[in-house]
């Protein structure tokens, strides 16, 4: 099988490789990014990230989709994913986590989640993407509107509160 890689204007998105464990195994052991993903700070030493990180890899799954961001010029700067797909209801949730902190507020966020969006709606029979974000995380809240996301509810889960975002499948014309 081919390896999936879906070009947008300023990012690659990539099947995720074992050269990235460095950079995620960074990203989630950074405590404002773990916070950000509403996530428990890792606390396990490399050695067993790495071990975990490749067996996952190695698993194929039809409910989840994990994908590195890549620049165009090739350097790793996060990822992004589509999972909890429920075929029968046509939706799926959306997840990035931009982990470089210099690609932060240039686009690149947006770039990401309107190329996956496009590729979500081109490839697949899924209708609705949604996805939950901070309420406090207003940056990522600006980004999701301007890719068209709306929000439709709030959820308060493990002590953080939730905005709740939704996208349709755009009607095709013709």
């Amino acid at each position: 099988m081919d390896a999936t890689v879906i070009t947008g204007s300023k990012v690659i998105l990539r099947e995720k490789s074992p050269s990235d464990a460095w950079d995620d195994y960074a990203w989630e052991t950074d405590p404002e990014l773990a916070h950000l993903d509403a996530a428990p700070l890792l606390t396990a030493p490399y050695s067993q990230y790495l071990e975990d990180y490749t067996r996952e890899l190695s698993y194929y799954s039809v409910i989840s989709y994990q994908f590195a961001v890549d620049t165009l010029d090739g350097k790793h700067i996060g990822n992004c994913s589509y999972y909890h797909i429920n075929e029968n209801k046509g939706e799926a949730e959306l997840g990035i986590m931009i982990g470089n902190r210099d690609y932060w507020s240039k686009g690149y966020g947006a770039d990401v989640v309107t190329t996956l969006l496009d590729y979500i709606f081109r490839e697949t029979k899924l209708n609705r993407i949604y996805l939950k974000t901070l309420e406090s995380n207003t940056r990522a809240q600006q980004c999701f509107r301007k890719c068209g996301f709306t929000p439709y509810g709030e959820l308060a889960r493990d002590g953080y509160n939730f905005l709740l975002m939704e996208k349709y499948r755009p009607e095709t014309e013709g």
